[in-house]
């Protein structure tokens, strides 16, 4: 069954405002406030289920519009005026190009928003420009269109060297940009829907030339905002930033079915300066995934995703995990700082994978404040992740896994604690556990935990860990680090910005 349209992030803050100070109560008070949470959770879903958001009213325009943003522009139009007809018949996508093409020439003269007003907006792929902004009304909805053959064929990534569903290349993604500067995504939780099923019934039954589309990318670009928007069914990936830095992704909302193929949710890959916070994702795989290139491509364009921020984030995916670290990390993955995560019925927390043949580095992860409920495994480490881009790769490429950070955890009804695995001959090295508390379920592994080819330490965690992983003491329950400085992208500016919608 497809999602309707989520309650604007109701359960995600409702998830959050509970969970915010989990690290400094008792763990008594954790697990009570587990079960507030759930129960909080499951009335949401119920509330949701019963059709609250089927009727929303539409809000009438006054004149103006008013949002937060990295950059204001100095002039706004609307996709009425360059023939856009928002009935969910007519498709768009040359009025969405024309109107993209032609507000481009003001990117020397203070930029310029292009409005989506209600309606439901059917368009292929189009492109963005520099110094822009689209801004989707609250019930506006871009529909992707099913017209595979209306969809634009571009080159594998050159990180990847190959595509990910076929050999050959990929189809582009329904809102695309590459080469960008100052660019904004946003709205007033305004919906992007892929209309994926279609997409999704071609995979199983292997009949794509080519990748399906994600819903959106930017290649190549600098100082990039996505905020406010619901993601709905992507045919794939939803959110994809490459090969670009300085990326501010906040308040969206990702729904696809819990068992449609390859929907990650958000993937920061071979980018630098990102933070992605007070998201709610429901996906059939990963919630966010970093990423840097698969193997020999990726090593050879050793651009690593570095220096990124994952804050409150709820997260459900029975087949996946909340935050995968890989398992195209072939450029490497360096100072990732997540915190305030949330997951329910997710199969792992914060899982990382690789395997021979990836080269790479995963290092300097520190994750501080988890809350879980109902997981496979808390801790997973995957040393022996196959999947190869093709018969190129290099047997000698070993991955590097070092300083691995996790502190301040509260999990119930798990399965089993830990599967931590590294590669003869490579340790995994540094892996710090500290603060965890894991309630296993009635029907539970025997042994909670597993682990080979590992080294670190841990204090304070229950059940007991691994001999690999020995205890440090109560005394040293908080050794493992989290850094305190700021990284440049949290001292971005937000500005208000406030247009006159006289021509609307």
């Amino acid at each position: 069954m497809l999602f309707q349209h989520p309650t604007k992030h109701i359960s995600h803050y409702i998830l959050q405002k509970l969970t915010m100070e989990c690290c400094h109560k008792t763990r008594s008070h954790l697990h009570l406030q587990m079960r507030e949470i759930i129960l909080l959770f499951v009335v949401v879903i119920v509330v949701a289920s019963m059709g609250v958001v089927e009727g929303r009213k539409v809000r009438k325009l006054e004149g103006s519009l008013e949002y937060t943003a990295i950059s204001c522009r100095g002039h706004s139009a609307s996709i009425v005026e360059f023939g856009g007809v928002g009935d969910g018949k007519t498709l768009n996508t040359r009025a969405f190009q024309e109107a993209v093409n032609s507000l481009s020439q003001y990117g020397s003269d203070g930029g310029a928003q292009l409005y989506v007003p209600a309606g439901q907006w059917l368009t292929g792929s189009f492109n963005l420009t520099s110094h822009f902004t689209l801004f989707l009304h609250k019930d506006a909805t871009l529909l992707a269109s099913q017209d595979i053959n209306g969809w634009p064929v571009i080159d594998p990534l050159p990180s990847y060297g190959h595509g990910r569903d076929a050999a050959g290349g990929r189809y582009i993604s329904l809102i695309f940009g590459t080469n960008l500067t100052d660019v904004v995504i946003t709205g007033d939780n305004g919906t992007i829907d892929g209309q994926g099923l279609l997409w999704w019934q071609k995979f199983h039954g292997k009949k794509l030339k080519y990748t399906r589309p994600y819903l959106l990318e930017i290649m190549y670009s600098d100082t990039i905002q996505i905020s406010n928007l619901t993601f709905l069914n992507s045919p794939s990936w939803n959110v994809h930033p490459v090969y670009s830095s300085n990326i501010l992704i906040q308040g969206i909302t990702i729904l696809a079915p819990v068992q449609s193929p390859n929907t990650d949710g958000i993937n920061p890959d071979s980018c630098s300066n990102t933070r992605i916070e007070d998201t709610y994702i429901v996906s059939g795989d990963d919630c966010v995934a970093v990423k840097s290139g698969w193997d020999e491509y990726g090593i050879s364009f050793a651009m690593p995703t570095d220096h990124l921020i994952i804050r409150r984030l709820t997260c459900i995916s029975p087949y996946s995990a909340a935050i995968a670290l890989g398992s195209e990390m072939s450029g490497g993955i360096q100072d990732v700082r997540a915190e305030d995560i949330v997951a329910i019925n997710t199969e792992s927390a914060v899982r990382i994978k690789t395997g021979v043949g990836r080269g790479g580095f995963v290092k300097d992860i520190y994750v501080k404040g988890m809350t879980l409920h109902t997981m496979k495994w808390v801790f997973w480490i995957t040393g022996n992740y196959g999947s190869h881009a093709d018969d190129h790769w290099d047997p000698n490429a070993i991955p590097i896994i070092q300083n691995i950070n996790y502190m301040d955890v509260v999990a119930e009804n798990v399965t089993m604690a830990a599967r931590l695995e590294g590669i003869s001959g490579d340790s995994f090295k540094g892996i710090c556990i500290s603060n965890a508390t894991i309630g296993m379920r009635v029907k539970a592994k025997k042994v909670p935990w597993t682990c080979s080819d590992i080294q670190g330490v841990t204090s304070g965690v229950v059940p007991k860990p691994c001999d690999l992983l020995p205890d440090q003491g109560a005394d040293k329950i908080g050794m493992c680090n989290f850094p305190q400085e700021k990284l440049d992208i949290d001292n971005i500016e937000i500005k208000k910005c406030s247009y006159l919608m006289s021509s609307l």
